[in-house]
């Protein structure tokens, strides 16, 4: 099994946790950088990990 992504800081859950899932960076909207720089929420991967579902 495929270790996950390390936790970035736009993460709002832990990677790899049951109920979690990649989602879009929402400031920097999925392009990994800002004004030339990698993106400060999501590393410059243009994701995040967020809790999925509901309940």
């Amino acid at each position: 099994m495929a270790e996950p992504d390390p936790a970035k800081p736009g993460d709002e859950a832990p990677p790899g946790v049951p109920g979690t899932g990649e989602n879009v960076c929402r400031r920097c909207r999925g392009a990994g950088t800002i004004d030339a720089q990698p993106c400060p929420d999501c590393a410059g991967t243009g994701h995040v990990t967020t809790p999925i579902g509901g309940g």
